[in-house]
């Protein structure tokens, strides 16, 4: 596949990169669910989920300062879903901006969006997310790409993408595993694209699993439905980065943390009760 070609947006400043977690998941809010599911270890959104995914579209769009150029999300339904919401979003013609910010809110162009889905960026593949008594009994995770891809609006989807991982971790994957498959994920995709900035809808692993490699002193990391982490790269040229070039935090959404040893200045995050 070729590589990204330069967009003018980006050359000369920052690649941006988000880190989202998806929605509400249904489960969580009945339980009862699970008893009868088909495939109860991808439940979908609640209502609540989507209203909430499509506010967080909004949010980005209105208040972030620069386009998304490439949503890459999870396998799973519930970030296929909020992954549908945020798009729709992001590409509405009309907005009600008086309701979402009373500053002036930037024109950005979010009409060539593409999608794509990553195994890389799914669900914690053990116990760790998904209990035994739910997990298939097999220990494969089936997902039909055509039927997800058709949650998008006409014409997002790209069709050419190779995913970062071409295959889905296999089951009881270990902690440091799973941290360093989100970690490598959000590299290998920010260096393919390096002339985009990218939105990954992920799972609170992904999410918690970003931030430990820049906070490490955490003990944990809470990330409330769509919540989320904002990086930043400079550019070093239109061809690439350099060694050297690391993102950086530049803030977050939904996200609280326990037990930090040392504290974190700034707005990026708040202390959570304990």
């Amino acid at each position: 596949m070729e590589s990204a070609k330069p967009n003018m947006d980006i050359i000369g400043g920052h690649q941006n990169v988000i880190v989202m977690r998806h929605g509400d998941r249904i489960d969580d809010f009945e339980p009862l669910w699970v008893s009868t599911a088909e495939r109860p270890w991808d439940p979908p959104l609640l209502h609540d989920g989507k209203v909430r995914a499509f506010q967080t579209g909004q949010r980005i769009r209105s208040q972030v300062g620069f386009p998304i150029h490439r949503v890459v999300v999870s396998p799973f339904l519930r970030c296929i879903q909020t992954a549908a919401e945020v798009v729709a979003a992001l590409s509405a013609v009309d907005l009600d901006h008086n309701a979402l910010s009373s500053k002036e809110v930037p024109s950005i162009d979010n009409s060539k969006l593409k999608v794509a889905i990553e195994y890389g960026l799914c669900e914690i593949l053990s116990t760790v997310a998904i209990k035994s008594e739910v997990a298939p009994k097999d220990g494969k995770f089936d997902f039909n790409f055509s039927d997800l891809e058709a949650m998008f609006p006409q014409g997002t989807v790209d069709p050419n993408v190779d995913m970062a991982y071409k295959e889905l971790p296999q089951w009881g994957e270990s902690v440091e595993g799973f941290k360093d498959r989100y970690v490598n994920t959000l590299k290998v995709l920010a260096d393919k694209y390096p002339s985009e900035n990218l939105l990954l809808v992920t799972h609170w692993g992904g999410v918690s699993a970003t931030l430990y490699k820049y906070f490490k002193d955490a003990t944990k990391y809470l990330v409330d439905y769509c919540g989320s982490v904002e990086l930043r790269r400079q550019i070093l040229n239109s061809d690439g980065f350099g060694e050297s070039v690391e993102f950086e935090v530049v803030t977050s959404h939904g996200v609280s943390f326990k037990d930090h040893k040392v504290p974190i200045h700034g707005p990026l995050l708040t202390q959570s009760p304990i």
